[in-house]
């Protein structure tokens, strides 16, 4: 070796390894974790909400009534009794029997980022094209840069992903010889922007993909957590050729149980679950049964109530704090529901730079460059009102403003700060389209 690298595998490693890169949510975590630290940058649930003594009796009895079972190896594709219970949850947003939902079909998984692996590694080929609305969840990122694939992103506006920008670029994709494999979505809260689709266009949508043979990904992880009636049904719960249904219990029950699932076409079910056994053999039994107990004795729709108007008030709280306390020129969605705001910055403000500064007034948030895979985005910020009080939400939107009326002031001053490059990309920024959604 030479010593020019600090890693001495550097040569060995897979060709994939290149493609992947440290997320830029979990980059934060050690610093938002602080306590003097207002974190605005996660997406946690607020676990504390839980009826947290009957939740650990209940745990305590799946050890010491059950530890034969929940101790031990379990099947690949899940327990029949959480495939059922997971059947009876979908169907409150209308994925029941009658279209087509059954256990038979369900995959549990390792929390929703599994299920995103699993359908990354049987769809698939180095060079493929991951069709993914701009910007997108982080961690679908990752899976697709491990697998080689391309995200191309269609772009969004306040209505959800646009068709007609579906349909072009679809038809970019095919021009170029490429092969676009299916087009991953957030339809209903989306992370990180909180928009949702309208019931119009996804039809519309469901429509382009089946013309042009595109499978369709539906990660829906916040259709639950509605703040103003219904959300709309799922696209699952509209077509189920070709739609893969993707959920978690991460944000509606506990994140650390990480459970999740896929109602997946009946042909490539067996498939799901080779690839899983690949994996890990089996899903946690003990995680399982917590989960089947817990939707099987306790009041979930309850608990679904209680976070939805934990939530609502939080938001409420993020949003009357950025429209009093938010320098002009700064933009932001107003979400029916899920856990995120994506906010716009004024222009030539940079939150990707601007971050260091915002650590150091004790402020965290997540900078929109995590969000596409090309490292745009630098003029938007992912803000979360899941799991800080609304005082510290407040707090922390008034920390964050002042930062970036610092920034204002130093560029008035002192022009784009760094330079000519500095500048340069900012004018690059100022000159591509905009995303439509502040």
């Amino acid at each position: 070796m030479t010593g020019t690298t600090l890693d001495d595998y550097t040569d060995r490693y897979a060709r994939r390894v290149r493609g992947m890169t440290a997320s830029e949510i979990r980059a934060l975590f050690a610093v938002a974790s602080r306590p003097e630290v207002v974190s605005l940058a996660g997406g946690a649930p607020y676990v504390a909400a839980l009826p947290l003594d009957a939740v650990g009796e209940m745990l305590s009895r799946l050890a010491t009534d059950h530890g034969p079972t929940t101790l031990q190896y379990g099947i690949g594709q899940g327990t029949l009794e959480l495939r059922e219970r997971i059947c009876e949850v979908m169907a409150l947003s209308g994925i029941d029997v009658g279209c087509g939902a059954s256990p038979e079909d369900v995959v549990v998984t390792v929390g929703g980022q599994q299920a995103l692996d699993l359908v990354a590694r049987i769809f698939l080929d180095p060079g493929d094209v991951v069709l993914a609305e701009g910007p997108t969840y982080v961690g679908a990122l990752g899976v697709f840069q491990a697998a080689q694939a391309q995200v191309v992103h269609v772009p969004m506006d306040g209505d959800g992903i646009v068709p007609e920008a579906l349909e072009q670029a679809i038809a970019e994709v095919a021009r170029s010889g490429r092969r676009a494999k299916f087009l991953y979505t957030i339809p209903t809260f989306q992370n990180p922007a909180g928009v949702t689709l309208t019931e119009e266009r996804r039809e519309r949508v469901l429509d382009i993909c089946e013309r042009a043979g595109l499978l369709v990904v539906e990660d829906d992880p916040y259709g639950q957590l509605s703040f103003d009636g219904d959300a709309p049904a799922p696209l699952r719960a509209r077509r189920r050729d070709g739609v893969f249904y993707l959920s978690t219990f991460s944000k509606t029950f506990a994140p650390g149980m990480r459970v999740g699932w896929i109602l997946a076409p009946h042909a490539v079910r067996e498939k799901l679950v080779i690839a899983s056994e690949a994996q890990i053999l089996c899903p946690s039994a003990y995680a399982q049964a917590a989960i089947t107990t817990y939707l099987a004795t306790m009041p979930w729709r309850e608990q679904l109530k209680a976070y939805r108007e934990i939530y609502r008030e939080r938001r409420d709280a993020l949003l009357d704090a950025l429209a009093d306390l938010m320098p002009a020129g700064t933009t932001w969605t107003e979400p029916k529901g899920g856990l995120f705001v994506w906010a716009t910055l004024p222009q030539g403000l940079d939150a990707k730079a601007m971050m260091p500064r915002a650590i150091a007034a004790r402020v965290a948030y997540v900078p929109g460059t995590g969000f596409y895979a090309d490292g745009t985005g630098a003029g938007h910020m992912r803000l979360n009102f899941s799991f800080p009080s609304p005082e510290r939400i407040r707090e922390g939107v008034r920390r964050l403003a002042g930062v970036m009326e610092q920034e204002l002031a130093m560029r008035q001053v002192f022009g784009a700060v760094g330079g000519l490059a500095a500048r340069r990309r900012g004018q690059a920024a100022a000159d591509a389209p905009d995303p439509g959604l502040a």
